[in-house]
């Protein structure tokens, strides 16, 4: 009778077929008052010269899991190490990818524009930031729209009820400057009493000594306490 160590010593993972496995992200930014994503054109065949979101191959050597394989990625792609990175679902079937059966896990991340190190990144010359609504009308590589449209719907749905945008703000900004970002994301004005309190009420931003000018006033900065990521809110926006 073979015991599990004889088992494994025979056992040969290649007997079975194996589906092409990635990570894929959607990588998001605000800039200039739009919702938009970091695009990367193909250098190699299929889909050579097209353009798609960032990912790649699980490297069996290097990555311990498919987070520590999509943090990587996303290094490579921006050269921001801890970002704020949320798997969204998993996809496959044969079709998605013509070398053959394909799975790919699908990331969103989300950046501060301004922490972008274009210098440190791996092939920043094919990387190029459009908005959500432009790429979606863009011809993109693979399933890319699909994948697009389920981070986007993602983080519409997780900023309805989280206080994830956040994750997108610069180190200081103002109340305003926030609420932009949640509208920018909702695509739908909010009232600027009722955002204010919902905000201030959660505890999850520290006022600080410092302010800009906003129009003809001085608006007070404020900055993350960096409970942001956990904290949901009581009553879900209705929109």
């Amino acid at each position: 009778m073979t015991n599990e160590k004889q088992f494994l010593k025979n056992y040969n993972i290649h007997d079975y077929d194996i589906p092409l496995t990635t990570v894929d992200m959607v990588i998001f930014a605000i800039i200039e008052a739009e919702l938009s994503v970091l695009l990367v054109k193909r250098d190699e065949h299929p889909e050579k010269g097209c353009l798609a979101i960032p990912g790649g191959f699980i490297d069996l050597r290097k990555d311990q899991d498919i987070d520590v394989a999509a943090y990587r990625k996303l290094f490579e792609k921006t050269g921001v190490n801890s970002p704020y990175l949320e798997q969204v679902e998993t996809l496959g079937n044969k079709k998605r990818d013509i070398r053959g059966w394909s799975v790919t896990i699908l990331y969103y991340a989300l950046i501060d524009i301004n922490k972008i190190n274009q210098t440190h990144t791996e092939n920043s010359e094919r990387c190029q930031w459009v908005s959500v609504e432009q790429a979606l009308k863009m011809p993109l590589a693979f399933d890319h729209k699909l994948l697009i449209t389920k981070a986007q719907n993602r983080l519409v749905e997780k900023t309805r009820y989280t206080a994830l945008p956040v994750e997108l703000m610069p180190e200081f900004f103002t109340l305003t400057e926030l609420q932009n970002t949640f509208e920018t994301i909702l695509g739908k004005k909010l009232p600027i009493k009722s955002f204010r309190r919902r905000i201030l009420a959660a505890n999850i931003l520290e006022p600080t000594d410092k302010s800009k000018l906003s129009g003809k006033r001085h608006a007070q900065l404020f900055k993350s306490t960096g409970l942001d990521r956990k904290y949901y809110f009581p009553r879900t926006l209705v929109l």
